[in-house]
């Protein structure tokens, strides 16, 4: 999984870097910093050196030390107490600590460190819970770097002449497959599963910004929120699978001692 993972990666990332590439020799320790040291995908922002930066304030790298921790003590502390009869709850406590360690821990830590540097490079992760809707949660707070690069290569090219409707339902099922790759090829099982998964997305943010959606209020306020959670945590068992958790997971946390 993660070298698959990682090839994928690595190949948007150097399509991102490719794609700005008139701003990469202006330093050109901004085009090795961005490649190797930043996990986002925003190549332009990263890489321009006439934008200012403020330093981050003590409470966000607070913030960031806290996640980090909480992440730490999920994955190796919290899954490890869970009765060994209990597997899938035992892998989404290391999976939900492993994300919260990563994503919103590290990855929010290495911005804070290029930002305290004059760098522009927001985090992956822009206070998720906080969504008003669920068009805000995978538009603006839930991993900026894909949707950075979601943005520039399939819906801006395509939202002319499909429509927004048709190139944001390409969005969320480019993201299934993506995710199908990653997910339940390594696996082994549940194919489709992601795809379904972000398909009900799309289908959501649809709902919402409906008529009949904007009449119950589900793009602002508790309601609002309150859709957002159901339509991410919900069917989140369609994205992490039964099988992945099991057959990829559970193995991980073997290897890296967690359980």
């Amino acid at each position: 999984m993660w070298t698959l993972a990682f090839a994928i990666y690595a190949g948007c990332k150097w399509l991102t870097w490719w794609s700005d590439r008139s701003r990469a020799c202006r330093p050109a320790w901004r085009s090795v910093a961005y490649l190797l040291a930043w996990p986002g995908m925003d190549a332009e922002a990263f890489l321009d050196a006439t934008v200012h930066v403020l330093r981050p304030p003590l409470r966000s790298w607070l913030f960031a030390f806290a996640e980090t921790s909480l992440g730490t003590v999920l994955l190796w502390v919290v899954a490890r107490s869970v009765p060994e009869s209990h597997p899938l709850l035992r892998g989404w406590a290391g999976m939900v600590g492993a994300i919260l360690l990563l994503h919103f821990g590290v990855f929010q830590m290495v911005a804070l460190f290029w930002q305290a540097r004059g760098v522009n490079a927001q985090a992956i992760m822009a206070a998720p819970l906080r969504s008003a809707s669920l068009s805000e949660f995978w538009g603006k707070r839930w991993n900026l770097g894909f949707h950075q690069l979601a943005h520039d290569w399939i819906f801006a090219p395509l939202h002319r002449r499909l429509g927004t409707f048709v190139a944001g339902w390409l969005v969320f099922a480019v993201s299934g497959l993506v995710h199908d790759l990653v997910i339940s090829l390594p696996a082994h099982a549940g194919y489709g599963l992601p795809t379904a998964y972000f398909l009900l997305q799309g289908a959501g943010v649809a709902l919402e910004r409906s008529s009949f959606g904007k009449r119950l209020g589900l793009r602002r306020g508790w309601r609002g929120w309150l859709f957002m959670a159901a339509c991410t945590a919900g069917p989140a068992f369609l994205l992490f699978h039964p099988a992945f958790v099991m057959q990829v997971i559970l193995p991980f946390m073997e290897a890296i001692r967690a359980l």
